[in-house]
Formats: structure tokens, C-alpha cells, sequence
């Protein structure tokens, strides 16, 4: 299992990012997906999920700024952020694991580098 994660870079606040996740090594299209983020000296937590059959699920305080998405002919998942602040400074990885009917996500073992997104004031 391979997750490549892009799209990270310096925005200012108010900007937007998308993010890209390249997946290999498994059966992308009946995967499970999310995005998860960890700020310096923080905790890792999740973003968003997208199933495989394209449900989607959102952290509070994402709901509205980011969008998740997923293409199953690249074998990639997107990012789109928008509205950006400092507080969304972190770096970002992708994650297969299995999302459940009462909206719990079990995140894989799998996690790849990440791509960090800064975003000044």
C-alpha cells in the first residue's frame, strides 16, 4: 500500500489549497478514504472521510471550508480548502481504513509522508 499526498504550500489566510492523495498497492475504488491532519505538538485528527461508495463526513470545523472528493478512474482523492486560517496549519495525510454506518471512521495502518500546509495571517 502506497498513499501520496501533494498539494501542500504557504497560503494566507483566506486562500484556498487542494490537496491530492495518489493511492497504490490496493483496490482504490472500494476503499475507504480520509484525510487527517497534525499541527506541531498536537494530536493527529481527522478531517474528512470519503467511502467507497462516495459518502462523506467532515470534522466540525471543516464543514463548509473543505470538500472532500475522490476519483476512481486516478486512483486519487482530493482536498478542496477553502477559507483557510493559521489554525488549519498542519501536515495532511491520507489514510485508507473502514468508515462506518454510525459515521465512526477505523483508520488503517497505512499513512504515507504527508505534505504540510502553512498558512500565514
Amino acid at each position: 500500500v502506497q498513499l501520496q499526498a501533494s498539494g501542500g504550500g504557504l497560503v494566507q489566510a483566506g486562500g484556498s489549497l487542494r490537496l491530492s492523495c495518489v493511492a497504490s498497492g490496493f483496490t482504490f475504488s472500494s476503499a475507504d478514504m480520509a484525510w487527517y491532519r497534525q499541527a506541531p505538538g498536537t494530536q493527529r485528527e481527522l478531517v474528512a472521510v470519503i467511502s467507497s461508495s462516495g459518502t462523506t463526513s467532515y470534522a466540525y470545523s471543516m464543514k463548509g471550508r473543505f470538500t472532500i472528493s475522490r476519483d476512481n478512474a486516478k486512483n486519487t482523492m482530493y482536498l478542496q480548502m477553502n477559507s483557510l486560517s493559521p489554525e488549519d496549519t498542519a501536515v495532511y495525510f491520507c489514510n485508507t481504513g473502514r468508515y462506518y454506518t454510525n459515521d465512526y471512521y477505523q483508520p488503517g495502518s497505512y499513512w504515507g509522508q504527508g505534505t504540510l500546509v502553512t498558512v500565514s495571517s
